[in-house]
């Protein structure tokens, strides 16, 4: 299926992940109840937060974060991937981490987790994440560093 002005969108495998990451969130609510937030599990995995699930349920999630994506691009052909370096990978990750540490969570926590349960910090977050996302993307374009 081809989206007007988005040649390459795939809104198929876009529900199908959308859903994967709905059943996943819940079975974590439902079943250990906790909030899958990928933030927190990291935080927790580290030994940088005492709360949460045990360590050892924290390095599951996180290790099968990858483990899915490697096993959807060996069943799937492979996926193309473009990076701009490492020093900016390394430094947006770094930049994230401490973003998650004092919006008290991560895009998957509030974005995900949150809003589904109307919490009101989260939806305050997810608004904010949106809007920094956009800004950011104007300004990369306008800067002429086309990014979208």
């Amino acid at each position: 299926m081809m989206l007007p002005g988005f040649p390459d969108a795939a809104p198929l495998a876009g529900l199908v992940g959308g859903i994967m990451i709905g059943l996943a969130a819940a079975l974590m609510l439902l079943g250990a109840g906790r909030i899958a937030g990928v933030s927190g599990l990291a935080a927790r995995a580290f030994g940088l937060s005492e709360g949460g699930p045990p360590r050892g349920a924290a390095w599951a999630f996180l290790i099968g974060l990858p483990l899915g994506a490697l096993i959807v691009a060996l069943a799937s052909g492979g996926i193309e991937a473009q990076f701009t370096g490492y020093g900016p990978i390394l430094i947006a990750g770094l930049l994230v981490g401490v973003g998650t540490r004092i919006g008290s969570g991560c895009t998957s926590g509030h974005g995900v987790c949150g809003v589904s349960r109307l919490s009101q910090r989260s939806i305050v977050a997810t608004v904010t994440f949106m809007a920094a996302g956009i800004a950011t993307v104007a300004v990369m374009n306008a800067a002429g560093w086309e990014v979208l």
